[in-house]
């Protein structure tokens, strides 16, 4: 059966010029534009990695080239106010380059600035890269007699790239404070000016000096700048829709709430509209069906140095609560991963406690959680035997049934087969593995529960059975059991339907493994 015909998806396009003129979907967002060229200059966005941060420069840069042609028919144009004069723009982005080396991101703004300066001139007295931008944001006003707009995309990719190597990500951050510093001195010469990330450093490192930066990321009127709301997928995408209903066998309404639980849910304002994942949305309607393509067009591996450098409880991703500061400024000293991780897009706000002004955090969707435990899963656990079809299968059935031992001594098997340097002298360490290995098989799983007398290591629930687990690290089993009973952990779960088993399990630092368990 031959597709229908209608306009192309945009999928990985960032040139707002190339998708006007190619006949591909534009989801308009040129309100944004308005609202930010009347309200300011500076402004700063953080968004995930491919959520259209990109595109919406190049439609800012479009804009204030004077393109007026471009315009046609979007939301911008109905503003009797709007002037289309063009003015010098200095685009400047890190997307395509990699910073392994200190002079790596030396000779990448040398480059940019050679670009610049055979535009608008140079000046041999200019000798650091911040004097050379300066001076090109002064030549460029007085070269063309119009103040300059500067857009800077993806300003902290150099640093993201040297997490875990501080000394490196120091020289980067230094770099950079001067480079950007200049921005505030030439205030006079620029008529606008944003830069965007995927995360924001604190402004006494980065940002210093340049106070007048709006953060605009949590606002809630630009809570939808970037990806596509609900509204906006049934307006623009509704015979999309209608051709993946047909191809996976559901109904249009079926095929709009699948959308919504795998793509949906990113929320960057509790009183903000939430948004799908653009990337993700499109290829699912490029290829008509249900896939983790955002998760699977790469994960950084900063994450994971993250949440081992501080020996992080994976569980409490699904329900952390953070306060504002926390997620708004990614700050070397803390000892938190959290806010790089939320800023990076795999955790978004589920809700917010307007009495201790905190936030409550999670994964956005379906897409995010699945895709980010099985990214984490060779960092924590050997792909050798739990990776097989066979052994997880068997894992399955035995979890199942109710067969403890022989799921135990599964367990030991995948803790044996982990290479010595990816296992950690702690007891969490082990829990992050338990709790990966169960996500990864669909259960309900939930560690650290809480209840009126204490945390319950882990919980894992089937149709049947109710496991409640304690572990211990270099003590006994018996005393993990003894804590279940003591503190009656399965009380909780006694008026439902499963029939509770009770398992106390010790890890032994000298053997790195399972060394003995009870069950109940």
């Amino acid at each position: 059966m031959t597709a229908p015909r209608f306009d192309k998806l945009p999928v990985g396009i960032q040139d707002f010029e190339k998708l006007r003129t190619s006949g591909f979907r534009y989801v308009d967002k040129t309100e944004h534009i308005y609202n930010l060229i009347t309200g300011g200059t500076y402004f700063f966005l953080s968004r995930p990695r491919r959520f259209g941060k990109s595109l919406f420069l190049s439609t800012l840069k479009a804009f204030y080239e004077g393109k007026r042609e471009l315009f046609d028919g979007l939301a911008i144009t109905q503003h009797e106010d709007v002037g289309w004069e063009a003015h010098p723009v200095l685009y400047i982005d890190f997307l395509n380059e990699e910073f392994l080396q200190k002079d790596d991101l030396v000779e990448k703004l040398n480059n940019i600035l050679v670009h610049i300066e055979d535009d608008y001139g140079v000046d041999e007295r200019d000798k650091t890269l911040g004097s050379r931008f300066a001076g090109a944001i002064k030549r460029a006003y007085q070269k063309t007699g119009k103040k300059v707009v500067i857009l800077i995309d993806e300003y902290d990719k150099p640093i993201l790239e040297a997490i875990g190597k501080p000394e490196l990500q120091e020289e980067f951050r230094s770099t950079l404070r001067g480079f950007y510093s200049v921005l505030k001195s030439m205030d006079a010469y620029i008529e606008f000016a944003m830069l965007t990330g995927v995360t924001k450093f604190g402004k006494l490192s980065v940002f210093s000096g340049l106070n007048n930066l709006t953060d605009i990321s949590m606002e809630v009127d630009f809570s939808d700048i970037c990806g596509i709301t609900e509204k906006e997928m049934l307006d623009n995408f509704q015979k999309n829709i209608e051709v993946m209903a047909d191809r996976n066998n559901m109904t249009y309404d079926e095929c709009v709430q699948e959308l919504r639980k795998t793509y949906d849910g990113y929320l960057f304002n509790p009183q903000g509209i939430a948004v799908y994942n653009p990337f993700s949305l499109l290829s699912a309607f490029r290829k008509r069906e249900f896939g983790n393509y955002w998760i699977d067009s790469g994960t950084p591996n900063y994450l994971v140095t993250l949440l081992q450098n501080h020996d992080y409880n994976l569980e409490q991703m699904s329900h952390e609560s953070v306060t504002s500061d926390l997620i708004n400024s990614v700050d070397s000293n803390n000892d938190s991963p959290i806010p790089v991780i939320y800023q990076s897009g795999y955790l978004t706000i589920k809700g917010y406690d307007k009495e201790f002004r905190k936030y409550i955090l999670g994964f956005p969707n379906l897409e995010v959680e699945e895709g980010f435990t099985q990214f984490l899963r060779p960092f924590y656990v050997s792909s050798k035997k739990a990776g097989s079809a066979f052994d997880i299968e068997m894992f399955v059935r035995d979890v199942r049934t109710g067969d403890t031992e022989q799921f135990i001594n599964r367990l030991r098997a995948i803790f044996a087969d982990t290479p010595y340097d990816i296992i950690k002298d702690l007891e969490n360490h082990y829990q992050n593995i338990l709790w990966i290995l169960y996500k990864l098989m669909g259960f309900y799983t939930q560690a650290e529960y809480k209840t009126c007398s204490g945390r319950i290591d882990m919980v894992v629930k089937t149709p049947l059975y109710c496991y409640v687990m304690e572990f211990k690290l270099d003590g006994t089993a018996e005393e993990a059991m003894a804590q279940i009973n003591s503190k009656e952990y399965m009380i909780p779960f006694s008026v439902d339907k499963q029939r509770v088993i009770k398992i106390g399990m010790n890890f032994s630092k000298e053997t790195r493994n399972i060394e003995g368990w009870v069950v109940e």
